[in-house]
């Protein structure tokens, strides 16, 4: 039998960004809260974000507790990763927690990248950068990445409604339905 309601973690949210309670983060969430509709989380609450900026002492230790979000991240149906864009790339903290996972980590696991610029001209970084590694990690990358301005955070709701008409299915669509034994 196939169990369409998600487990706990269906939904994660993982910010690179080095800041705590950045607006990486808060762009991560909200892009997170209009997917969880589509993914049948009627609460519409992502849940605890992964927020390397919490762990960034840890990431290259490999602490337990950074396992733990790396299992976390590997167990879930949908995971939003989110980067500012740093010298037209991710950032190096996202860069050192990923490198943590093995070929095909995340095979299974369906991701939407984010990526935050104070450019346009950086709106490509999540394509050419990100998502070439999250693919290597197995993951399923059925999406654009959402790529948001530092101009367009005020606008933000109106931007990710319109994201979310054109991507929110396809995402459930590609997330891998639980089977419960």
């Amino acid at each position: 039998m196939t169990d369409r309601t998600p487990p706990a973690d269906g939904l994660v949210v993982v910010s690179g960004n080095p800041r705590p309670g950045s607006r990486t983060l808060a762009v991560a969430e909200a892009v997170a809260r209009r997917l969880a509709p589509a993914l049948g989380l009627s609460d519409g609450d992502p849940g605890e974000p992964v927020d390397l900026a919490l762990l960034a002492p840890e990431v290259l230790t490999g602490s337990p507790t950074v396992t733990a979000a790396r299992e976390r991240v590997a167990a879930a149906r949908v995971v939003v990763v989110a980067t500012p864009v740093y010298k037209a790339s991710y950032t190096g903290l996202l860069k050192a927690f990923l490198d943590g996972y093995g070929p095909d980590a995340l095979a299974g696991v369906v991701v939407v990248p984010v990526v935050v610029s104070a450019s346009p001209a950086h709106a490509l970084a999540g394509e050419v950068h990100l998502r070439p590694v999250l693919v290597e990690l197995g993951a399923s990358v059925p999406t654009r990445t959402v790529a948001v301005t530092e101009a367009q955070l005020p606008d933000l709701d109106d931007l990710l409604h319109t994201w979310a008409d054109r991507w929110a299915d396809v995402v459930a669509r590609s997330a891998p339905a639980r089977v419960t034994t």
